[in-house]
């Protein structure tokens, strides 16, 4: 089984290097590991040449955003699963790809679904992301699984289609509403924690971000006509926090 690994990045120097090894010291070694650049200026394209014997296939050009570089890489994919490594994220650790690769080959799923964990600048970790309790219904009151931690069956982006560019920061949410929920792929929950993740990025911090992720959410249930409810949307932090206390 070979897995497709696409890393999207743009003047990422001070952290893909640490991308790079994680994916270098991979036990499992049947990996096409494709990088798509968004035409960097500072170092990060010299750090691509320094590990060129790990990169399958990369290519260098100016892009329409974070969604169409992951687009772009899903058209350079080959393998039998694809997964999504951000450029300032590592794998948890070196077994990853090696469990990912038992699970899929062992169980007839177009998908696995694991958990990541989240760390610090100082590299102290602040969260771990489990989607033991997650299932596709939760997606209709605001929840996804985390994106980084989803290995998909390549031939699902030729059935149901990639990321959709009208979506600023819910594009993910938008294509897995689709996948999961109106097309109800068959899926595991792995356990397996896939990605260690620097906190931060497009979707996770400030009230103006949590307006705009609740509108995007919304926009992707409504484009897949699933029936939900907008006001539990908006809530979502407060469904968050009773889950965690019922776990109490």
């Amino acid at each position: 089984m070979k897995i497709s690994i696409i890393t999207v990045c743009y003047n990422s120097e001070k952290t893909i290097e640490k991308t790079f090894k994680s994916v270098r010291d991979q036990t499992y070694k049947n990996i096409e590991y494709i990088v798509v650049d968004g035409n960097s200026s500072d170092n990060t394209l010299n750090l691509i040449a320094d590990y060129k014997e790990i990169i399958s296939n990369h290519i260098s050009e100016k892009d329409k955003g974070l969604y169409d570089a992951m687009n772009k890489g899903i058209a350079l994919a080959t393998g039998d699963v694809v997964g999504i490594l951000n450029s300032d994220d590592i794998f948890f650790d070196d077994n990853v790809l090696e469990n990912v690769a038992k699970l899929h080959k062992e169980n007839d799923i177009e998908a696995s679904v694991g958990n990541i964990i989240q760390f610090n600048e100082a590299g102290k970790i602040v969260r771990k992301y489990s989607a033991k309790n997650w299932n596709p219904e939760k997606l209709k009151i605001g929840f996804m699984p985390a994106h980084p931690a989803i290995f998909f069956d390549r031939k699902l982006f030729e059935k149901y289609g990639n990321y959709q560019l009208d979506f600023i920061i819910g594009a993910d949410y938008e294509l897995i509403t689709r996948f999961f929920l109106k097309h109800d792929i068959t899926w595991k929950f792995s356990d397996i924690t896939t990605t260690s993740m620097l906190i931060g990025g497009l979707s996770s911090s400030g009230i103006s971000s949590y307006k705009l992720i609740s509108k995007e959410i919304n926009k992707a249930l409504l484009r897949n006509n699933i029936k939900f409810s907008p006001t539990k949307v908006k809530l979502r932090g407060f469904w968050k926090i009773v889950g965690f206390l019922n776990k109490g």
